[in-house]
């Protein structure tokens, strides 16, 4: 069971920004910026491109609400989107608000949040989702 399974199942604590029948959103604790989300598909599979046709298209829609929803939260350009799958053998993707390619480059310092400061950022993210 991979800790990705581990935090779906409730074992370890998350903050949890959504989830459905197939996917799990949480806030990677390990950010690289502040609204740095992770997408989990709660079936176990470790390579992203190894998941079903279904799955494939079903994360990115998934994604989508949540992306804009980091979007309205957070000053960027954009919402960028990384799947790079070498920490946590469980397929993921990232969503983060960005300003330029250089914000993606995962060799960057991560940053180091408070419990305040995760939950306010999962508060902000989980509102622009409410409202829609």
């Amino acid at each position: 069971m991979t800790i990705f399974s581990k935090i779906i199942a409730g074992a370890i604590p998350s903050y949890k920004i959504a989830e459905n029948e197939n996917f799990y959103a949480f806030l990677d604790i390990f950010p690289l910026v502040k609204g740095h989300v992770l997408i989990v598909p709660k079936t176990e599979t470790d390579k992203f491109f190894d998941l079903s046709e279904n799955y494939l298209s079903e994360i990115l829609l998934f994604a989508q609400p949540i992306a804009k929803a980091i979007e309205q939260s957070f000053p960027c350009n954009r919402c960028g989107i990384s799947v790079i799958g070498l920490e946590v053998p469980h397929a993921h993707l990232h969503l983060m608000p960005i300003n330029s390619a250089d914000d993606l480059n995962f060799s960057q310092p991560k940053l180091s949040l408070s419990t305040v400061e995760f939950q306010a950022i999962q508060g902000l993210i989980v509102a622009q989702l409410a409202a829609k």
